[in-house]
């Protein structure tokens, strides 16, 4: 089917009735999911995973996967993904942009970084003070050197103008929504964050413990283990990697304001490396942020909760 020449959107509207429509998830596809919805009809968006291990055959064609996926919708075994709304999409992609170019910015200064330590002048994180920039553009550069100064200065100017834009229109976005400010309690989180988890968790009641939030962000260990023999790996990464990115900075500022995370984060150093330790607070945060957001409980009454035995909070996390 060519969408550029409206076939999509023909084939669909000529449906007398209302549809179900299922797909795999996968990128790009925003615009079919809004043609469908458009046009009065409902879509499903699939597990493509579990779409292919419920697939016997190994003989794979756009034919065959249509109708495995109408046999698994008909048969109700559909791996039905959560599905934000048109707003909520909106605002991930603020997010998302947001976090981009914040990533692009740290390339950018770790570019300037190198042309300072290359001429023998090691500032770290003080390089971005007046003093640090000033130093900075009167180092004796040769010609092409000093364009490549110019030019990232340049660029580092550009970018954080328009991060402070986006950062406004977070922040804007984060206190008019409840559950965002809910999360913002909590010492360490931001409106970045609290804005990025609340969008990417969606509806908290579809995940019936702790656990499964970590799970569902890659931030539980790989397991493999067999005849009684336990063996952990590194965390799965399976999830959303900007918001696990997010969670790991926001434990890092948690660590130095929250007593309890910073005694957590310390009892793990004594044991592992500092890196193991902020995923592990990390972890310990987004399982945090979920039970505030399904008890409706703000920072610091979630502590006591789940220092309360007489509350089955911790244990089902």
């Amino acid at each position: 089917m060519v969408h550029a020449s409206g076939d999509a959107k023909r084939f669909y509207e000529q449906l007398a009735e209302p549809v179900l429509v299922g797909m795999e998830a996968t990128g790009n596809s925003q615009w079919f999911i809004e043609l469908v919805e458009d046009l009065g009809h409902a879509i499903w968006i699939g597990d493509a995973a579990q779409i292919r291990a419920s697939y016997v055959r190994k003989q794979k064609t756009d034919k065959r996967d249509a109708d495995h996926i109408r046999k698994l919708v008909v048969e109700g075994r559909f791996p039905h993904l959560w599905m934000p709304d048109r707003k909520q999409r909106d605002l991930r992609q603020l997010v998302l942009h947001r976090h981009k170019l914040v990533m692009i910015r740290s390339r950018v200064k770790n570019e300037l970084q190198h042309l300072s330590l290359n001429k023998g002048m090691q500032k770290k994180h003080s390089l971005w003070s007046q003093a640090g920039q000033k130093l900075l553009r009167e180092l004796p550069l040769k010609p092409w050197a000093a364009c490549r100064r110019e030019d990232l200065l340049g660029l580092l100017r550009l970018l954080n103008e328009q991060i402070g834009k986006l950062d406004s229109g977070v922040e804007q976005a984060a206190e008019a929504n409840p559950q965002s400010k809910l999360l913002m309690t909590q010492p360490g989180v931001g409106p970045n964050t609290a804005l990025a988890y609340v969008l990417t968790i969606g509806d908290v009641g579809r995940f019936r413990r702790g656990k499964q939030v970590a799970s569902y962000l890659g931030l539980i260990p790989r397991e493999e283990s067999s005849g009684g023999r336990q063996k952990l790996g590194a965390i799965t990464k399976q999830g959303n990697r900007m918001l696990r990115s997010l969670l790991v900075e926001a434990a890092q500022g948690a660590v130095r304001h929250d007593p309890g995370l910073r005694n957590q984060y310390r009892h793990r150093c004594h044991q592992k490396p500092k890196a193991v330790a902020k995923v592990a607070v990390a972890r310990k945060l987004a399982v945090r942020l979920y039970w505030m957001l399904r008890t409706h409980t703000p920072y610091p009454e979630i502590v006591r909760i789940e220092s309360s035995p007489g509350r089955a909070l911790v244990g089902a996390s």
